[in-house]
């Protein structure tokens, strides 16, 4: 099944229709009223990168942690530069403060028009599909979804209320990221063959407690242990293994650095290349197993190929942890100090060096001596989700035609390293497993009894 015919499917499937211009809660002066989920770490940076919008009233937020709402509320204004802008402070003032979001969602009802979530990866689906069925706009932080049956049924509910979202990849509207989809576009390295994408930065995620143990270390007095858990197995609590920053280690709340820094590179391969699903995928080294993922990995996907592509298929290539760069990358003479990051496609004419955050290069230079890189777009992820809900239309990285096959593809990864070896066959019209039948029981998970959410666990 080729990107065409995939998408007419999904979308008869969905029955997508353009986003309404929801603004249940009008004020006198039109402001749109947001709720965030999440009020520290990426939920707090995506909750201040849309109060930047003059149009945004932020009407609540949430968060377990009562010291990262008190910050967020300006406790401590002077780590918060943007609070000293008056006019956002005065969009945040008056926002109602709750712990369990279930309950901001519930009491604020119809002042809610849209909803940011940035929250530990497992909390996700049920946050997002709830927000979703009471139809409210959404900007959901990467990874989208912790397993692959949540990201399916994420993408259905979104399709189906009919509201504006957004995937976290705040990078997806960069001009970095602009001008390596132009490149490719216009055929300055000819049809793409192979793609290659290496992650060396530390793991600053690694929590410094490894091993969990029966006998629970006293919970802060600051944090509901319980609303932190949410649809997750109950663990105790352990001081320095999961909160504030170290969770995404572990495989019953995060997805590893897959779902970190997995999420940017395939956000730029897809966007460049318009992939779908992949169609195989498998773990080179020996995965991980156990509580924890890997320190790193070394993957490999086959996806159907696309008009921009050079075969039926291609692969692409990702390491992480302290892989070596793969032979048949060229480097620019320009970019003098190590690049530990970066994403490099293979092409007829040539290749595109891309630093991750940075520009690309056409390689080898000698190849386009006097080339002219073409003047291309830069937006505002965040800002450009507000604009495209008050306005009714699709946002950049909108769910359910884009970042929820961009997660399942990432999800696949994460898959193939918990069940590392022969390639995993994958069948997208199913969204089943078709050669080992006996994993298609990890592509989704049962949420903890209170918890439950129709349809996801």
């Amino acid at each position: 099944m080729n990107r065409r015919r995939f998408l007419q499917k999904y979308l008869a499937a969905s029955a997508y229709v353009s986003a309404p211009a929801i603004l249940s809660a009008k004020s006198p002066n039109s402001m749109f009223q947001v709720a965030s989920i999440g009020a520290g770490g990426m939920g707090g940076v995506t909750m201040m990168s849309v109060l930047q919008h003059p149009k945004v009233r932020l009407v609540g937020m949430c968060d377990v942690d009562a010291k990262t709402l008190e910050l967020a509320r300006g406790g401590n204004a002077t780590r918060r530069k943007e609070l000293q802008n008056p006019d956002v402070a005065t969009r945040l003032a008056d926002a109602a403060v709750f712990r369990d979001y279930r309950e901001m969602l519930a009491k604020l009802g119809d002042k809610i028009d849209a909803v940011t979530i940035g929250t530990p990866d497992h909390m996700h689906a049920a946050m997002a599909v709830s927000a979703l069925r009471a139809k409210k706009h959404v900007y959901l932080q990467k990874p989208l979804t912790h397993h692959i049956h949540e990201a399916r049924i994420l993408g259905a509910e979104a399709a189906k209320a009919g509201v504006t979202t957004q995937m976290g990849t705040q990078g997806h509207s960069s001009i970095e990221t602009s001008l390596a989809v132009d490149l490719i576009k216009s055929g300055a390295i000819g049809k793409v063959k192979e793609v290659i994408c290496w992650e060396n930065k530390k793991a600053s995620w690694w929590p410094k407690v490894t091993e969990r143990k029966a006998q629970a270390d006293p919970v802060p007095a600051n944090i509901d242990w319980n609303l932190w858990l949410g649809v997750a197995k109950e663990v105790p609590f352990l001081e320095g293994a999961y909160h504030p920053s170290m969770w995404r280690s572990w495989v019953d709340f995060g997805v590893g650095m897959m779902g970190d820094m997995g999420c940017h590179y395939f956000d730029v391969v897809f966007a460049c290349l318009g992939l779908a699903a992949p169609k195989r995928v498998r773990c080179l080294d020996e995965g991980s197993k156990g509580d924890l993922y890997a320190q790193k990995r070394h993957l490999e996907l086959v996806f159907p190929g696309t008009p921009l592509t050079a075969g039926d298929t291609i692969k692409m290539t990702w390491s992480d942890g302290g892989y070596p760069y793969d032979s048949r990358v060229i480097k620019p003479s320009v970019l003098t100090k190590d690049t530990p990051s970066g994403i490099f496609f293979i092409g007829e004419n040539g290749g595109i060096f891309k630093p991750h955050s940075q520009r690309p290069w056409l390689v080898p230079e000698e190849n386009f001596t006097g080339f002219t890189y073409p003047k291309t777009r830069v937006a505002n992820h965040y800002t450009d989700w507000v604009d495209a809900c008050m306005n009714g239309t699709k946002a950049a990285a909108d769910l359910p035609i884009y970042g929820c096959p961009v997660t399942e593809a990432v999800l696949l990864g994460v898959l193939s390293e918990r069940n590392p070896g022969d390639w995993i066959e994958w069948d997208a019209a199913s969204g089943k497993v078709i050669n080992k039948p006996e994993l298609n029981a990890q592509l989704t998970r049962k949420y903890r009894d209170g918890w439950s959410v129709e349809g996801l666990g």
